[in-house]
């Protein structure tokens, strides 16, 4: 794939996030895709903070966005090439503090295999 048809999956996948379309996110994934988060280290220590399929994937999300009804990320900066984007944006909660965040989204054919989240 081109860096631009990655860089279009990640606008998407902002778009599916920031209005809640978890079907629409979901589809952006390969049915094995898994999942890396801090996050899910702290929310889900029995995971180690890695969940694997779009089921899980779903889980994780639908919480996320039953917990956080004002979760929002504002993009700022994307940076692909031909099999991942490197996404910074920062995560908005009303109430909480403003926090930066990187993510990686790894893709093949299409679909993205793996996602990983950096933040401190």
């Amino acid at each position: 794939m081109q860096p631009r048809d990655i860089e279009y999956i990640a606008i998407k996948w902002f778009e599916a996030f920031n209005a809640k379309k978890l079907d629409k996110l979901l589809d952006l994934y390969a049915d094995d895709a898994e999942h890396f988060s801090p996050k899910l280290k702290i929310r889900k220590p029995e995971t180690n903070g890695l969940v694997k399929g779009r089921a899980a994937l779903h889980e994780w999300w639908e919480d996320a966005f039953d917990r956080l009804p004002t979760l929002y990320y504002r993009v700022t900066t994307l940076t692909a090439n031909e099999d991942r984007v490197f996404m910074e944006y920062v995560r908005k909660v009303q109430g909480e503090e403003d926090m930066l965040v990187a993510e990686v989204l790894e893709v093949k054919e299409g679909k993205i295999v793996f996602s990983r989240v950096y933040h401190s």
